[in-house]
Protein backbone atom coordinates (compact mmCIF):
# COMPACT_ATOMS: atom_id res chain seq x y z
CA UNK A 1 0.00 0.00 0.00
CA UNK A 2 1.15 3.61 -0.64
CA UNK A 3 1.35 6.12 2.24
CA UNK A 4 0.81 9.08 0.70
CA UNK A 5 2.90 11.45 3.79
CA UNK A 6 2.73 15.33 3.57
CA UNK A 7 6.07 17.27 3.02
CA UNK A 8 5.33 19.19 6.68
CA UNK A 9 4.53 16.05 8.28
CA UNK A 10 8.31 14.84 6.91
CA UNK A 11 9.85 17.57 9.01
CA UNK A 12 8.06 17.05 11.81
CA UNK A 13 8.61 13.73 12.03
CA UNK A 14 12.75 14.72 11.76
CA UNK A 15 12.46 17.20 14.45
CA UNK A 16 10.45 15.57 16.99
CA UNK A 17 11.97 12.96 19.21
CA UNK A 18 8.91 11.14 20.83
CA UNK A 19 9.63 8.60 22.96
CA UNK A 20 8.18 5.23 23.00
CA UNK A 21 6.79 5.53 19.25
CA UNK A 22 8.51 4.81 15.87
CA UNK A 23 8.78 7.19 13.35
CA UNK A 24 7.13 4.97 10.91
CA UNK A 25 4.23 4.17 12.51
CA UNK A 26 3.35 7.75 13.18
CA UNK A 27 3.70 8.62 9.38
CA UNK A 28 1.37 5.45 8.70
CA UNK A 29 -1.56 7.12 10.93
CA UNK A 30 -0.52 11.03 9.89
CA UNK A 31 -1.25 8.98 5.91
CA UNK A 32 -4.48 7.19 7.53
CA UNK A 33 -5.86 10.61 8.30
CA UNK A 34 -5.07 12.22 5.36
CA UNK A 35 -5.86 9.71 2.55
CA UNK A 36 -4.12 10.09 -0.12
CA UNK A 37 -5.63 12.46 -3.64
CA UNK A 38 -7.74 10.95 -5.76
CA UNK A 39 -8.43 13.01 -9.44
CA UNK A 40 -12.61 13.66 -10.04
CA UNK A 41 -13.81 12.94 -12.62
CA UNK A 42 -13.39 14.03 -16.23
CA UNK A 43 -15.84 15.56 -18.33
CA UNK A 44 -15.92 14.11 -21.70
CA UNK A 45 -17.47 14.39 -24.99
CA UNK A 46 -19.31 11.28 -26.75
CA UNK A 47 -17.52 10.68 -29.81
CA UNK A 48 -19.55 9.28 -32.91
CA UNK A 49 -19.01 9.03 -36.56
CA UNK A 50 -21.29 9.46 -39.41
CA UNK A 51 -21.33 8.53 -43.12
CA UNK A 52 -22.36 11.92 -45.58
CA UNK A 53 -24.11 9.20 -48.62
CA UNK A 54 -25.04 10.60 -51.52
CA UNK A 55 -26.39 9.44 -55.02
CA UNK A 56 -28.06 11.16 -57.82
CA UNK A 57 -29.05 13.92 -55.54
CA UNK A 58 -30.42 11.84 -52.68
CA UNK A 59 -28.77 11.45 -49.31
CA UNK A 60 -28.87 7.87 -47.72
CA UNK A 61 -30.44 7.77 -43.92
CA UNK A 62 -31.68 6.05 -41.42
CA UNK A 63 -35.09 6.14 -39.49
CA UNK A 64 -34.51 5.26 -36.00
CA UNK A 65 -36.35 4.62 -32.42
CA UNK A 66 -34.79 7.12 -29.89
CA UNK A 67 -36.13 8.48 -26.10
CA UNK A 68 -38.19 11.31 -28.23
CA UNK A 69 -39.12 8.97 -30.85
CA UNK A 70 -38.63 8.42 -34.54
CA UNK A 71 -36.01 10.36 -36.25
CA UNK A 72 -33.87 10.75 -39.24
CA UNK A 73 -29.89 10.36 -39.09
CA UNK A 74 -27.22 9.41 -41.17
CA UNK A 75 -25.48 6.18 -40.73
CA UNK A 76 -24.31 6.94 -37.42
CA UNK A 77 -22.95 5.95 -34.10
CA UNK A 78 -20.57 5.65 -31.36
CA UNK A 79 -16.76 5.07 -31.54
CA UNK A 80 -16.06 1.34 -30.08
CA UNK A 81 -12.51 0.90 -28.41
CA UNK A 82 -9.34 -0.36 -30.52
CA UNK A 83 -10.72 1.03 -33.77
CA UNK A 84 -9.60 4.16 -35.50
CA UNK A 85 -12.34 6.89 -36.55
CA UNK A 86 -12.04 5.82 -40.02
CA UNK A 87 -12.89 1.41 -39.09
CA UNK A 88 -15.62 2.94 -36.79
CA UNK A 89 -18.00 4.72 -39.90
CA UNK A 90 -17.49 1.54 -42.00
CA UNK A 91 -18.83 -0.23 -39.31
CA UNK A 92 -22.02 1.78 -38.48
CA UNK A 93 -22.67 1.97 -41.70
CA UNK A 94 -22.51 -1.73 -42.25
CA UNK A 95 -24.27 -1.91 -39.20
CA UNK A 96 -26.93 0.06 -39.38
CA UNK A 97 -27.76 0.53 -43.42
CA UNK A 98 -26.31 -2.79 -44.38
CA UNK A 99 -24.11 -0.77 -46.96
CA UNK A 100 -20.37 -1.17 -47.48
CA UNK A 101 -18.98 2.19 -47.24
CA UNK A 102 -15.13 3.42 -48.15
CA UNK A 103 -14.59 6.75 -46.37
CA UNK A 104 -12.56 9.07 -48.80
CA UNK A 105 -12.63 12.68 -46.66
CA UNK A 106 -13.89 13.93 -43.42
CA UNK A 107 -16.00 16.64 -44.52
CA UNK A 108 -15.94 17.72 -40.75
CA UNK A 109 -15.96 17.43 -36.96
CA UNK A 110 -18.97 18.87 -34.76
CA UNK A 111 -19.94 19.53 -31.41
CA UNK A 112 -23.65 19.67 -30.31
CA UNK A 113 -25.29 19.14 -27.03
CA UNK A 114 -28.03 17.03 -26.06
CA UNK A 115 -30.71 17.30 -23.61
CA UNK A 116 -33.77 14.86 -23.67
CA UNK A 117 -37.03 16.73 -22.88
CA UNK A 118 -38.44 12.93 -21.71
CA UNK A 119 -35.58 11.84 -19.88
CA UNK A 120 -33.22 14.84 -19.12
CA UNK A 121 -30.44 13.24 -20.20
CA UNK A 122 -27.81 15.55 -20.87
CA UNK A 123 -25.00 14.68 -23.40
CA UNK A 124 -22.55 16.47 -25.46
CA UNK A 125 -21.68 14.84 -28.81
CA UNK A 126 -18.68 15.18 -31.18
CA UNK A 127 -18.94 14.02 -34.60
CA UNK A 128 -16.79 13.20 -37.30
CA UNK A 129 -18.69 13.24 -40.62
CA UNK A 130 -17.21 11.61 -43.40
CA UNK A 131 -17.93 11.16 -47.13
CA UNK A 132 -17.04 8.54 -48.98
CA UNK A 133 -17.93 5.25 -51.99
CA UNK A 134 -20.93 3.38 -51.18
CA UNK A 135 -20.29 0.02 -52.27
CA UNK A 136 -22.12 -3.29 -51.50
CA UNK A 137 -25.33 -3.81 -50.22
CA UNK A 138 -26.42 -6.82 -47.94
CA UNK A 139 -29.19 -8.99 -47.21
CA UNK A 140 -28.55 -8.03 -43.05
CA UNK A 141 -30.74 -7.25 -39.76
CA UNK A 142 -30.12 -3.55 -39.09
CA UNK A 143 -28.95 -2.38 -35.87
CA UNK A 144 -31.41 -2.66 -32.74
CA UNK A 145 -33.43 0.59 -33.16
CA UNK A 146 -32.80 1.06 -37.05
CA UNK A 147 -36.35 1.02 -38.51
CA UNK A 148 -35.59 1.52 -41.83
CA UNK A 149 -33.12 3.08 -45.04
CA UNK A 150 -34.39 5.98 -47.29
CA UNK A 151 -33.08 8.12 -49.63
CA UNK A 152 -33.91 11.87 -49.10
CA UNK A 153 -33.16 14.87 -51.42
CA UNK A 154 -31.53 17.92 -49.18
CA UNK A 155 -34.87 20.12 -49.94
CA UNK A 156 -37.12 16.69 -48.43
CA UNK A 157 -34.97 16.78 -45.39
CA UNK A 158 -34.85 20.40 -44.79
CA UNK A 159 -38.80 20.36 -45.05
CA UNK A 160 -38.54 18.43 -41.33
CA UNK A 161 -36.42 19.19 -38.97
CA UNK A 162 -39.01 18.43 -35.97
CA UNK A 163 -37.35 14.38 -37.02
CA UNK A 164 -33.99 15.04 -37.07
CA UNK A 165 -31.71 13.37 -34.80
CA UNK A 166 -29.76 16.43 -34.04
CA UNK A 167 -28.72 19.64 -36.14
CA UNK A 168 -25.77 18.11 -37.05
CA UNK A 169 -27.85 15.97 -39.81
CA UNK A 170 -28.63 19.41 -41.81
CA UNK A 171 -25.36 20.95 -40.98
CA UNK A 172 -23.25 17.91 -42.15
CA UNK A 173 -24.89 17.71 -45.74
CA UNK A 174 -25.21 21.38 -46.20
CA UNK A 175 -21.48 21.45 -45.58
CA UNK A 176 -20.99 18.27 -48.15
CA UNK A 177 -22.62 20.13 -50.71
CA UNK A 178 -20.44 22.81 -49.82
CA UNK A 179 -17.69 21.04 -51.55
CA UNK A 180 -15.95 20.72 -47.54
CA UNK A 181 -13.81 18.41 -47.56
CA UNK A 182 -10.45 17.50 -45.77
CA UNK A 183 -8.18 14.43 -46.56
CA UNK A 184 -8.32 11.39 -43.93
CA UNK A 185 -4.54 11.62 -43.27
CA UNK A 186 -5.74 14.65 -40.92
CA UNK A 187 -6.37 11.64 -39.03
CA UNK A 188 -3.75 10.05 -37.20
CA UNK A 189 -4.13 6.49 -35.19
CA UNK A 190 -1.34 5.26 -32.76
CA UNK A 191 -1.10 1.85 -32.99
CA UNK A 192 -1.87 1.18 -29.56
CA UNK A 193 -5.59 1.86 -30.52
CA UNK A 194 -4.99 -1.26 -31.98
CA UNK A 195 -3.03 -3.65 -30.52
CA UNK A 196 -2.45 -6.94 -32.48
CA UNK A 197 -4.65 -10.08 -31.51
CA UNK A 198 -2.57 -12.73 -29.86
CA UNK A 199 -2.36 -16.16 -32.09
CA UNK A 200 -3.64 -19.30 -30.65
CA UNK A 201 -1.23 -21.85 -30.21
Amino acid sequence: MFWHIPLHLHRFHRQSGMPGTNISSRCKMAALQNPPFTMPDTWKPSVTVAAIIERDGLFLLVEEETSDGIRLNQPAGHLDPHESLQQAVVRETLEEAAYDFTPTALVGMYMSRYVSSRTGLDVTYLRFAFAGELGQEHDLVLDEGILRTLWMSREELAACPERHRSPLVMQCIDDYLDGQRAPLSLLYTHHTVNPPVAKES
